[in-house]
């Protein structure tokens, strides 16, 4: 046999096509192993800000809001005696049963209260009556006694999971076609330290 002859060695054949595929097989392994630890990863972080989410300090609902509406006609006299022109004075007085939650573990305080209306020239905003314009309201407007209930007032002390609720009142200087003729009503409720509150009513206002 000729010194340039080649033969097939069996123990030392090398098939190129198997460090393909091992090279496939190790880029695949890699690569699933990563998605993997993504994976877990994404989990985990999930399950960690999940675990340490608070609820809102505090909630709150508008749970019914009545409307209304008051049109004056007065005749002033001077001191001789003399009568002026008739004056019109118009107005509407909002009354919307609040409630208002504290979801920590500390007391919230309310400090404002305030009913805010969009018309067509903007919103006009109206601080709810304190204690005793409250119950002058009642006695100027007998006929609304029916709404006479207990009042929702500032600097209100929420102790933890309990819940505040009551009437506000708030006035608009609009005539019945300018308030019929409004886009929304929402009423804020000003806290001392966490976010105000924003309410909307869930159902229609009752015309009185």
């Amino acid at each position: 046999m000729s010194l340039l002859q080649i033969q097939n060695d069996p123990i030392h054949e090398h098939d190129a096509s198997s460090d393909g595929e091992d090279l496939a097989k190790g880029s695949s392994y890699i690569l699933l192993t990563t998605i993997i630890a993504f994976v877990l990863v994404s989990v985990g972080i999930a399950a960690f800000l999940l675990a340490n989410r608070k609820p809102p300090v505090a909630a709150g609902e508008i749970v019914q809001v009545w409307a209304h509406s008051v049109h004056t006609l007065t005749t002033p006299t001077d001191a001789n005696g003399v009568t002026g022109p008739t004056e019109k004075f118009d107005q509407v007085l909002v009354f919307a049963s609040v409630r208002v939650r504290n979801q920590s573990d500390q007391p919230i305080v309310i400090k404002e209260l305030l009913t805010n209306a969009t018309f067509d020239d903007g919103v006009h905003s109206s601080y709810a009556a304190g204690a005793v314009d409250f119950d002058r309201i009642f006695i100027a407007y007998p006929e609304l006694a029916g709404l006479h209930g207990k009042p929702l007032l500032r600097d209100t002390i929420i102790p933890p999971g309990q819940v505040a609720d009551g009437m506000i009142v708030s006035s608009f200087h609009v005539t019945q076609t300018q308030w019929a003729a409004k886009k929304d009503v929402r009423v804020t409720v000003g806290l001392k330290y966490p976010p105000d509150l924003v309410l909307v009513p869930k159902g229609p206002i009752t015309e009185q």
